[in-house]
């Protein structure tokens, strides 16, 4: 009688052994507490603020939980040191550059620290090493940020509504408006006038390119325009002549002995060529009363109206 409830209690005990066994696992992975029995290294990083942060809390490498916060302690005046246990088979992922801030599990989730950055030209992360964090902004600062700037919006609308400032008196003022109004019709106008000209423009160029007309001959037909060139470098060339004979002259009067310079300078010189312009004026006066006095002489008398005769022949 002995045997049999021996081995019935064997059974039970080995029936309850395994369903413990199942029991365990099953809680280790449904609470992830696998990772517990994983190798770890300690690292630590210093925060002015941990924004809610708690012992336990998930740290996240990559979108992958790579182990969890340790402790935390109150460090110098004001700080907090934050120790991590980080799973061994991370650490060569890690780099020494590599920074920590603190985030959300989702939008209003549980804290945890987020490792990211880093370069590959900086050593792995070795047990004991302090990161580097970056200061976050918090529920409490984003909300005193808004109601900051709420305030601002506040002041700049009771402003604008004041007429202050030039976009307060743009709003409030009428006379603004009515000046803003004419040069909007201004500017109507000189659109319309824009597209006149413009079509103006149009026209021309439609006639330059109708042959026949003088624009497109001036524009298409070769002999014209070669002539018109000719005739402008024919006018340069007259030009050119023009200031040497200038220039020429120019010098000529600036030497005081050139003759040209001698009838500007000299008195006695000019005087000289009066008197002998005046001589010449009173010699030709002189010369015509002989001639006609020789005209009604007895010697040439008859001579002169033969020629008469002839000339009123052949008139």
């Amino acid at each position: 009688m002995n045997e049999p409830v021996n081995k019935r209690a064997i059974g039970v005990g080995v029936f309850i052994i395994i369903g413990l066994i199942f029991l365990v696992g099953g809680v280790l992975t449904i609470g992830n507490l696998h990772s517990t029995f994983q190798r770890k290294m300690t690292v630590s990083t210093i925060f002015g603020d941990v924004n809610g942060l708690q012992t336990g809390n998930n740290i996240w490498f990559s979108g992958v939980k790579i182990g969890t916060v340790k402790k935390m302690q109150i460090f110098g005046k004001s700080q907090v040191k934050v120790v991590m246990n980080i799973n061994i088979e991370s650490k060569q992922y890690i780099r020494r550059d590599a920074k920590v801030k603190v985030s959300t599990d989702g939008f209003i989730g549980n804290k945890i620290l987020v490792i990211y950055g880093g370069t590959f030209l900086a050593p792995e992360i070795e047990e004991g090493d302090t990161l580097s964090n970056e200061a976050m902004l918090s529920t409490e600062n984003i909300m005193t940020t808004l109601q900051e700037n709420n305030m601002n919006i506040l002041k700049l609308t009771k402003k604008l509504a004041n007429g202050e400032g030039t976009i307060g008196k743009l709003i409030n003022s009428d006379s603004v408006y009515n000046n803003i109004a004419s040069t909007a019709k201004s500017l109507q106008k000189a659109s319309a006038n824009t597209q006149v000209l413009i079509a103006s423009l149009a026209n021309f160029t439609s006639k330059l390119n109708k042959s026949g007309t003088l624009a497109n001959s001036l524009v298409t037909d070769t002999i014209v325009f070669n002539s018109m060139k000719a005739s402008i470098l024919k006018l340069h060339k007259v030009a050119d002549s023009a200031n040497v004979l200038i220039n020429n002259l120019k010098a000529e009067s600036e030497n005081t002995k050139s003759p040209v310079g001698i009838l500007l300078h000299d008195e006695q010189a000019g005087s000289n060529l009066k008197a002998t312009i005046s001589n010449m004026e009173s010699s030709s006066k002189n010369l015509n009363k002989d001639l006609e006095g020789l005209q009604h002489s007895f010697l040439l008398r008859r001579y002169f109206k033969k020629q008469a005769k002839k000339d009123e022949k052949k008139n």
